[in-house]
C-alpha cells in the first residue's frame, strides 16, 4: 500500500514564491507583493492572495519580469530540483550583454537627464518620442 502525500488546495502567493526560490526570503516576497511587483493571472495581489495550480505568476526581481505557471503547490521550502518541478518557466530570455552595455549609464547624484540624453536613451531602447 503506498503512502498518498496529500497536497494543499491552495497557498499563499508569497510563501509559494520563497518556497520555489523566486525570492531569497519570505519578506522580500512579502514586500514585492506589497509594491505590486507580483501579479497572479494579470491582477497585482496582496501577499495573502491564494494560488492555484494553473495560475500565472509573473514577478519582478532585479529589473526582469520572471513569467512561471503554477505547477504545483508547496508551502515550505524545497531543494532545487524540487522546486522546478513545481513551476513551468515561460520567463523572455535576458537582454544580450551587448545591449546592457551600450546603454548608457549616468553617475550617481548627478540629477535628472538633459532632454538630448533622454532622447538619446529612448532611441537605443527603440521608443517613439510620439
Amino acid at each position: 500500500m503506498e503512502l498518498e502525500i496529500s497536497q494543499p488546495v491552495s497557498a499563499r502567493v508569497d510563501s509559494w514564491t520563497w518556497a520555489v526560490r523566486l525570492f531569497k526570503t519570505r519578506s522580500a516576497a512579502a514586500t514585492a507583493c506589497r509594491a505590486g511587483h507580483v501579479r497572479v493571472n494579470g491582477v497585482a495581489v496582496k501577499a495573502a492572495h491564494q494560488i492555484k495550480p494553473g495560475d500565472e505568476v509573473r514577478v519582478r526581481v532585479n529589473g526582469l519580469e520572471r513569467i512561471v505557471i503554477v505547477e504545483r503547490l508547496v508551502t515550505k521550502r524545497v531543494g532545487a530540483a524540487i522546486a522546478a518541478q513545481c513551476l513551468i518557466d515561460r520567463s523572455p530570455p535576458p537582454p544580450p550583454k551587448e545591449v546592457l552595455a551600450s546603454m548608457p549609464r549616468r553617475d550617481r547624484g548627478s540629477g535628472r537627464p538633459t532632454k538630448r540624453e533622454r532622447r538619446e536613451t529612448d532611441r537605443l531602447l527603440g521608443r517613439s518620442s510620439d
